[in-house]
């Protein structure tokens, strides 16, 4: 076998090769059992607005690393490094550092100024680097990228009946109901005006977020209305199942208490489906969270940024 790592766009029919390779070398249990999805919704869900490239590391005929980068959208400035993965028994060896000086190049040929090593929603793995990822944090580092960020997930416990995240939410729906507001769970029809609302209440992008939970196995969403109108809506489920969020409530409705009920339906969809930890994923409202749900503060990420050289 070779000693030179050669890097290559890798095509969609590698897909099995690229999540095998995730799988064995993500090396928290909870990212590499989730492999498949995480990799089906960095690559394969965007659309054709988002460009998406992928890139392996070969040894030989063997497949070492690989990264997946995307841009927002076509004619963006700024691209994002997804996710890198290297095989354990091949790291420190330089198969990181060429994926991304790879990558970077392709983003610039895609009109790509700068790039982040952070999250690109809606389809996005991880708000950026775990810090227990102590060897891609070192190669951020090696690479020139400097700290832009730091963001964190929190960790709702649904292994057990009488978690808080699971507390009946019966007498809040009643005392809601009485206030005019249906809380109910979102179908598809339902999707135009929530992503209206999301729009035009927080801005952002989750369009995608919805859409990818509204209707499908392994996701789903709950929403509140008042005469029709839409005033929040809690998901889960569309980067991955054990993954919450979007949420989002109408600043005027605030306090009424329709959060704490639609996140906690949520929680016990995922709870029915099999997930014993849910993942509040990019959070902002910390004490409404461990208030409403007993979730606590688990991962913490770095958010990196590097200015390319002029091509």
């Amino acid at each position: 076998m070779g000693d030179e790592i050669s890097v290559v766009e890798v095509s969609a029919d590698r897909f099995a090769d690229v999540v095998e390779l995730c799988r064995r070398s993500l090396d928290l249990p909870e990212d590499a059992a989730e492999a498949a999805v995480l990799v089906e919704t960095l690559w394969r869900r965007a659309g054709a607005d988002r460009p998406v490239l992928a890139f392996g590391a070969y040894r030989g005929d063997d497949l070492i690393g690989v990264l997946i980068c995307s841009l927002p959208a076509r004619g963006s400035a700024v691209g994002h490094v997804d996710l890198v993965a290297v095989d354990r028994g091949h790291r420190r060896q330089g198969a990181g550092r060429a994926l991304l000086g790879h990558a970077e190049r392709a983003l610039a040929g895609l009109g790509a100024a700068e790039v982040l090593l952070a999250g690109n929603p809606p389809y996005y793995g991880w708000p950026g680097i775990d810090v227990r990822y102590t060897p891609a944090v070192c190669a951020a580092l090696a690479s020139g990228y400097r700290q832009d960020g730091t963001a964190w997930n929190m960790t709702a416990d649904l292994s057990y009946p009488d978690s808080p995240a699971l507390r009946s939410t019966e007498a809040a729906e009643e005392r809601l109901t009485g206030r005019g507001v249906t809380v109910r769970r979102a179908v598809p029809a339902d999707l135009p005006a929530l992503t209206a609302f999301a729009r035009s209440t927080f801005g952002g992008a989750w369009d995608g977020e919805l859409a990818g939970s509204v209707g499908r196995d392994g996701a789903g969403c709950h929403l509140a209305l008042r005469d029709g109108e839409v005033l929040g809506f809690a998901a889960w489920g569309s980067s991955r199942p054990s993954w919450f969020g979007p949420m989002g409530t109408s600043p005027a409705a605030e306090g009424a208490g329709i959060g704490g009920v639609l996140l906690r339906r949520c929680l016990r969809d995922q709870r029915a489906a099999g997930v014993e930890a849910a993942q509040i994923g990019w959070v902002g409202p910390v004490p409404f969270y461990s208030g409403s749900a007993g979730a606590r503060i688990e991962r913490v990420f770095f958010l990196y940024r590097r200015t390319l050289d002029p091509q």
